[in-house]
C-alpha cells in the first residue's frame, strides 16, 4: 500500500466536519482504494454505492427525502464512487446534507461535476473538495531514498505513475496496462457527459497535443486539421481538462504589448497516457522529445505537491516576442516564482526583459540534479536556491 498525501486530510474532513467530502481525479488513479481505507480506518458503518452500477440511481436523482431516509437509514455514512454518473447529483447532495445532517457524506468522481450538474452553487458552504493524480515523487518519497528514485526516473517519464502501472513489474504488461486506462477509461466521462458518439476526434486531438506538450496551442490549427470548429475543440479541451487528463498553462502578463498571452500550452498529468497517445515508450536516451517530456514531467509534479500542501498559486509560462521565455511562472499574491526546467545540468540566467519588467521576481533553474528538492521541499530556505533579482 502506497501511502497517498491526502489520506489524513480527508479522513480528517470525513471524522471531523459535517459538510459533504467530494474526491476528484482522473479514473485509475486511486480513489476508490483511499476512500476505502479511510471507511476502514474510522470504523464507521458505511453503505457503499457504485455509480458505474444503476441500481441506487433512482433513490438518489429522486429528491425524495424518504426514499434516500429508507435507503440510508442505519447507517453513519455514505460513500457514493464515481457520483458523475447520478442524474441531479448536486441538488440531491444538498437535500442529504441539509435534512440528515447526522450521515457523513463521501463522494467521488472522475470528472468535475459541474460538467452537466452544475453542483457549486447547490452545495455552496456544504462540501470540501479535493483532486486526487496519479502517484507523486512526494509520495514515493516515504518508501524510497532519493538514489532509488532517480535510478527509476526514466520509467517514471515513460510509463507514467497511474498506480497499477506503477505496481506492474514488466514494461510490456505497462504498456498493456496503459492501453486499456487509454481504449477503456480514458474518454469514457467526456464521451457521456457531452453526449459525443465518437471518440475518434477526441483521440486525435490528444494525439496532437501529445506531440505538441511544452509548445504553445493555436486553436485555429487545431481546428484546421482536425476539421472541426474552433467553437468544438475548445469545447473538447474543456471537457479533457475537467476530466484530469490534461491540464493548460496560460501566458503570464501585465499586459505588455511584447508578452505573449493569446495562446496557451498544454501538459498531461501522466506521461504513461501521454506516450500511449503517439505510441512511443524508447528509452529517454534515444528520445529527441526529451526536453518536453521532462518539462511535463516536473511541472506537473510540481502542481501535485503544491495542490495537495493546499498551496493555491497560479501557474502560467512566460515569453515574449523577441524570443525570451520561462517555462513556468508562480504566482501567490505579490510573490511571483520563476522557474526555467532543463533536462541537462545547466543552469541559466533569466532573460533581461524578464527582470526588467519583474524585478521582485525569484528566479530558478530546475534540473535532474535538484529537481527532487524543487518537488519535495520546495522551500526559498531548503529547496533549490532562487536568486532575487533587482534593478
Amino acid at each position: 500500500m502506497i501511502y497517498r498525501d491526502l489520506t489524513n486530510r480527508v479522513k480528517d474532513r470525513v471524522q471531523n466536519s459535517n459538510r459533504i467530502v467530494i474526491l476528484y481525479g482522473a479514473r485509475q488513479v486511486g480513489k476508490t482504494t483511499l476512500a476505502r481505507q479511510i471507511i476502514d480506518d474510522l470504523g464507521l458503518k458505511t453503505l457503499q454505492i457504485n455509480a458505474d452500477l444503476s441500481k441506487h440511481h433512482d433513490i438518489l436523482s429522486s429528491r425524495d427525502l424518504k426514499k434516500i431516509q429508507d435507503l440510508t437509514e442505519g447507517y453513519d455514512m455514505l460513500f457514493i464512487d464515481e457520483a458523475q454518473r447520478i442524474k441531479d447529483l448536486g441538488v440531491n447532495l444538498k437535500i442529504i446534507h441539509d435534512e440528515l445532517p447526522d450521515l457523513k457524506l463521501l463522494v467521488t468522481g472522475s470528472s468535475s461535476f459541474d460538467i452537466a450538474y452544475q453542483i457549486s452553487d447547490s452545495l455552496a458552504g456544504r462540501k470540501w473538495v479535493y483532486t486526487m493524480y496519479p502517484l507523486s515523487m512526494h509520495e514515493l518519497r516515504a518508501s524510497m531514498n532519493p538514489y532509488e528514485i532517480g535510478e527509476s526516473l526514466d520509467d517514471y517519464m515513460n510509463y507514467g505513475l497511474y498506480p497499477e502501472v506503477y505496481t506492474t513489474k514488466t514494461k510490456s504488461d505497462k504498456i498493456e496496462m496503459l492501453e486499456e486506462i487509454v481504449s477503456s477509461y480514458l474518454y469514457k466521462d467526456v464521451l457521456e457527459l457531452s453526449r459525443i458518439r465518437n471518440s475518434i476526434k477526441i483521440h486525435q486531438l490528444l494525439e496532437l497535443l501529445a506531440y505538441r506538450i511544452g509548445s504553445q496551442i493555436s486553436i485555429n490549427k487545431l481546428s484546421q486539421e482536425l476539421e472541426m470548429s474552433r467553437d468544438a475543440v475548445i469545447h473538447y479541451l474543456d471537457l479533457l481538462e475537467k476530466s484530469f487528463v490534461i491540464f493548460k498553462l496560460q501566458g503570464y502578463s501585465k499586459n505588455l504589448s511584447k508578452e505573449v498571452r493569446k495562446k496557451d500550452k498544454y501538459y498531461f498529468y501522466d506521461l504513461g497516457i501521454r506516450n500511449m497517445l503517439i505510441e512511443d515508450f524508447r528509452p529517454m536516451e534515444k528520445r529527441q522529445d526529451i526536453g518536453a517530456i521532462w518539462e511535463n514531467f516536473v511541472i506537473a509534479e510540481r502542481i501535485k505537491y503544491l495542490r495537495y500542501q493546499g498551496d493555491r498559486s497560479k501557474f502560467h509560462f512566460w515569453r515574449v516576442y523577441t524570443g525570451g521565455e520561462i517555462d513556468l511562472i508562480e504566482v501567490l499574491g505579490k510573490q511571483i516564482n520563476a522557474l526555467e526546467i532543463k533536462y541537462s545540468k545547466k543552469t541559466t540566467k533569466p532573460p533581461k526583459t524578464w527582470t526588467d519588467t519583474y524585478p521582485q521576481a525569484n528566479y530558478s533553474t530546475i534540473n535532474r540534479d535538484n529537481f527532487l528538492d524543487f518537488v519535495l521541499n520546495p522551500s526559498t530556505d531548503s529547496g533549490p536556491e532562487y536568486t532575487k533579482h533587482t534593478l
